[in-house]
């Protein structure tokens, strides 16, 4: 028997500050359509970089009015489902990214955005749609090759890690930057050739002295000073690929007075390219399936955060913990 209510996240006004935007509200869990299913969420995914610009008002493809939903990845168990549906049954569990369906206990929606998965498990959270964003990005963006040099910034996190063993498995030579002995203890395990701990060496020195030719590649998600770094160190027809930049989604963007960075570019024939994957979508349904070989197949590796955020309560403190830069892995919240 489903309950009659259940409890969801919205943002409920435009705020700098993720925590004074959200709320908590409760909902009747409402009829089904015959095209429709009922999703138990068991576990969703935080993105807390999207979710703080997405409150911010700062999605420039995205202006809702508030009050709105927010979440986005989620596994679950099917538990009811409207008349016409074939393709599912009760006790199925399935994966959804639908926007809003992530930070919610429930969610009724059509059978078509459904993916039917084996389990219902956090590591699934982190290839669709983290993981599908590390392989386009490095695939179709960063026309990744193989006996390259790859840095990977944020290597720990929920993309970053996923993006390691991608560049390994193409044949690369793969530099991370992480901030803690933990995160470098998972990248080394994950095959990652060179480990950065920025907290104990120096990136900038680092690079020049192991890497006087410079980075074929970069997939970089910090920005700030990182982001300054990474293009100086750019090779001969080096690509840099704007996968986020975290470190400014929770303040004002840094103005910066320096010399703009296309003379840099220009004489290297270098360049720096944004991604953004909802402008790729063509190449989601055969990264999806070849990331799911790659994990049944042993051939990657799913990490997932030790620290349990339990419930819609927790989704607020999880994002804070995200960007404070804590997380080791996908951070998931637990239903």
């Amino acid at each position: 028997m489903n309950p009659q209510t259940y409890k969801k996240l919205v943002a409920t006004q435009v705020s700098s500050d993720f925590k004074s935007a959200i709320k908590i509200i409760t909902l009747p869990l409402r009829e089904l359509t015959n095209d429709e299913i009922i999703i138990q969420n068991k576990f969703a995914g935080v993105n807390a970089g999207f979710d703080t610009l997405l409150s911010q008002g700062k999605i420039p493809y995205f202006k809702p009015t508030p009050p709105f939903e927010l979440g986005v990845e989620a596994v679950g168990e099917v538990v009811a489902v409207g008349k016409n549906i074939t393709t599912f049954k009760i006790g199925d569990t399935v994966a959804t990214t639908v926007r809003g369906g992530g930070y919610s206990e429930y969610q009724v929606i059509d059978a078509n955005l459904a993916i039917k998965v084996p389990q219902a498990t956090p590591e699934i959270l982190t290839l669709i749609p983290t993981g599908i964003s590390a392989l386009v990005a490095l695939e179709q963006v960063g026309e990744m090759t193989n006996q390259e040099t790859i840095l990977v910034t944020a290597a720990a996190g929920g993309t970053g890690h996923i993006a390691v063993q991608l560049a390994k498995l193409a044949g690369n030579h793969v530099i991370g930057t992480c901030g803690s002995e933990a995160k470098a203890n998972l990248l080394k395990k994950l095959g990652c050739d060179r480990v950065i701990n920025y907290r104990t060496e120096d990136v900038d020195e680092v690079l020049q002295r192991e890497y006087p030719k410079g980075i074929n590649l970069v997939f970089e998600c910090v920005g700030r000073k990182m982001f300054d770094i990474c293009v100086n160190h750019l090779a001969i027809r080096g690509r840099l690929i704007v996968v986020g930049f975290i470190s400014e989604y929770a303040d004002q963007l840094e103005i910066v007075n320096q010399p703009r960075i296309y003379q840099k570019l220009f004489w290297k024939g270098a360049s720096v390219r944004g991604f953004l994957m909802p402008l790729y979508q063509e190449y989601s349904l055969e990264a999806r399936n070849r990331l799911f070989h790659l994990l049944e197949s042993g051939q990657i590796q799913v990490a997932i955060d030790p620290t349990e955020f339990r419930g819609i309560e927790s989704i607020d403190s999880a994002v804070d913990y995200l960007l404070a830069g804590k997380s080791c892995g996908k951070v998931v919240i637990t239903f």
